[in-house]
């Protein structure tokens, strides 16, 4: 039997796993967050790894607060770069695999054309940089390693883009959102399908990218969003990036190619607007 570890469950994806897992009965879980691992202490983590018996780690932990990271970069380091780094080496050790997510922050946001795997990477952020540094020190120290760009990412669980304009839509008049950054919104549900799908079918070691299908902008995102919970009385307008400043840059185009992910794991990806429906729905049900 598989024993699988997945940090960060706590979070948006590892809360998706966590629900997902009940599929998947053939796996020992042990779903950890910073109160049962600290995954930025090394030994702690060789310790649990060894002690645990973990064949496979799933490592949904990460510094995600994008401006605060401008301020914070040594914590932002340690969560983002390290941690990763103790993880990769306690599965190797065991001669296990990794499942690391990473970021479409990896990229400056210039092109015009979607990111493939094998694009050069140049991030313009604290965020972004360490999260490349921990996409190397992953590839450096584990040699079954999958790393999982993604972009975007939005649950029902914790906190959210979708939340937040859902719950400005109900409070605000108006509000405004950027319409010149482009990406594609990626519901963590279809993110932790397609990661069970990598499990089930075995690993292929490197980088992949994954989001929903489709492109939009935050803007046509929000107002999405607002159509599909019902939210009529909230006039959603336009901002340029300059109008909205931020501590970090952010990428004004992260539109990810999935080709990889898709034909090496025969998934299908639904289209963005599809599961943000189905998000919203969930959480109608929920409230």
């Amino acid at each position: 039997m598989t024993n699988i570890l997945v940090t960060g469950s706590n979070g948006q994806l590892g809360n998706e796993m966590r629900v997902l897992s009940e599929r998947y009965a053939a796996y020992t879980y042990f779903f950890t967050d910073i109160h049962e691992l600290d995954i930025c202490d090394e030994q702690a983590v060789l310790h649990y790894v060894s002690a645990n018996k973990i064949d496979l780690i799933v490592n949904c932990a990460a510094y995600t607060a994008v401006d605060k990271a401008e301020d914070a970069p040594e914590l932002c380091d340690k969560i983002n770069h390290l941690a990763p780094g103790y993880l990769a080496k306690a599965i190797e050790a065991r001669g296990g695999s990794l499942i690391h997510i990473s970021t479409d922050y990896v990229f400056d946001g210039t092109s015009c054309v979607p990111y493939r795997e094998s694009t050069p990477v140049c991030p313009v952020s604290v965020y972004g940089s360490t999260k490349l540094a921990g996409e190397e020190a992953v590839m450096k120290y584990a040699s079954k390693a999958m790393i999982i760009r993604t972009a975007w990412l939005y649950s029902s669980f914790g906190n959210n883009f979708v939340k937040t304009m859902i719950r400005l839509g109900k409070e605000k008049d108006s509000l405004g959102v950027v319409f010149d950054q482009v990406g594609t919104p990626t519901y963590a549900r279809d993110l932790a399908i397609a990661i069970f799908a990598a499990i089930e079918k075995n690993i292929v070691p490197g980088i992949y990218h994954f989001t929903n299908e489709g492109v939009c902008s935050w803007y046509d995102f929000a107002k999405a969003i607002h159509r599909l919970a019902g939210i009529t009385d909230c006039f959603v307008r336009p901002l340029r990036t300059e109008e909205y400043p931020t501590k970090a840059n952010r990428p004004h185009f992260s539109v990810l190619d999935k080709t990889k992910m898709k034909e090496t794991y025969g998934i299908n990806i639904p289209y963005w607007e599809d599961s943000l429906k189905e998000c919203i729905e969930k959480l109608k049900k929920e409230s």
